[in-house]
């Protein structure tokens, strides 16, 4: 589903309701038009709820994201019980979102689901937050706190809303939350193995292989085991690995160069392809091999 189109569902929702209504930018000191001096002049506890969240909008909808923020503060502001209390904090986060600044727009929707957790939109709220984390997402080279918390809160979306738009949309999001986390352990692999730190870097290739199976960083990983085993001489760990990487992925470049190595080291009866299946359970594709690969 596009990103946008479900992002922009609430402010069509407002305009919706909104419909009926005459236009009410000639009227807004905040808008344009009038000068500053207009504007100090005015006090936005004259304006009516309705007026002040129709500036929101209409800003908004300009892409005037900063004006709409200060708009739909003065609803909750000055009318703090009404309805347009509570659309104008979703909106608010919304117009913050699109503002990057996503640290207030995730306070503001946290303070949203506590104060009112049956709203109609709160799936959309709890998307919104998720999102805010899945846009801070740095490169694998970074730290990848964000990216933790993004899956975090793209799971909550789909456990507390599974059947909505919303969780199809997250679910795409998980998994690209997930390879880009077997993305950072590849990456602290490969250091700690160019390094010679051998040890530290098989943790993080077994990792990726038994917490990351459904991501495609996981021949490499594979691959990188053999490749490190061979150059410790545990030529057992070796062939065990090399097993799970023939029956899975027999066609990936990575199981061809770890079939090189082992022909360059005089074992390539063990690189030959598997006779039963490899099941994927919870102690990963190395343990499940374990008992009967050799």
């Amino acid at each position: 589903m596009n990103r946008s189109a479900l992002l922009r569902l609430l402010a069509v929702s407002a305009l919706a309701l909104l419909s009926g209504c005459a236009t009410l930018s000639s009227l807004n000191p905040f808008g344009g038009g009038g000068g500053s001096e207009a504007k100090a002049k005015v006090d936005p506890a004259t304006i009516p709820a309705t007026q002040l969240y129709n500036h929101g909008v209409d800003a908004l909808e300009a892409q005037r994201y900063k004006v709409a923020v200060t708009q739909f503060d003065l609803v909750q502001e000055n009318y703090p019980y009404s309805p347009w209390a509570t659309n104008a904090m979703l909106m608010q986060a919304y117009s913050e979102y699109l503002l990057g600044q996503y640290s207030s727009a995730i306070s503001t929707l946290d303070h949203f689901t506590q104060l009112h957790p049956t709203h109609h939109d709160i799936a959309y709220a709890y998307y919104l937050r998720a999102l805010c984390f899945y846009e801070q997402i740095e490169d694998v080279q970074r730290d990848q706190k964000s990216t933790v918390e993004a899956l975090g809160a793209l799971r909550e979306v789909v456990n507390r809303f599974p059947d909505s738009a919303y969780a199809r949309d997250a679910r795409l999001k998980i998994d690209l939350c997930t390879d880009h986390l077997a993305g950072k352990e590849m990456a602290i692999g490969r250091w700690y193995e160019s390094q010679h730190l051998y040890t530290a870097a098989i943790g993080r290739f077994q990792r990726v292989v038994d917490d990351f199976q459904t991501t495609n960083h996981v021949p490499e990983a594979l691959h990188r085991l053999i490749e490190i085993y061979l150059k410790l001489g545990l030529v057992r760990e070796a062939r065990r690995t090399a097993a799970v990487l023939g029956y899975n992925y027999p066609g990936s470049s990575w199981y061809s160069t770890s079939y090189r190595n082992l022909v360059r080291d005089g074992d390539v009866q063990t690189a030959s392809r598997p006779e039963r299946p490899v099941r994927a359970g919870n102690g990963g594709l190395l343990s499940d091999m374990f008992g009967w690969a050799f």
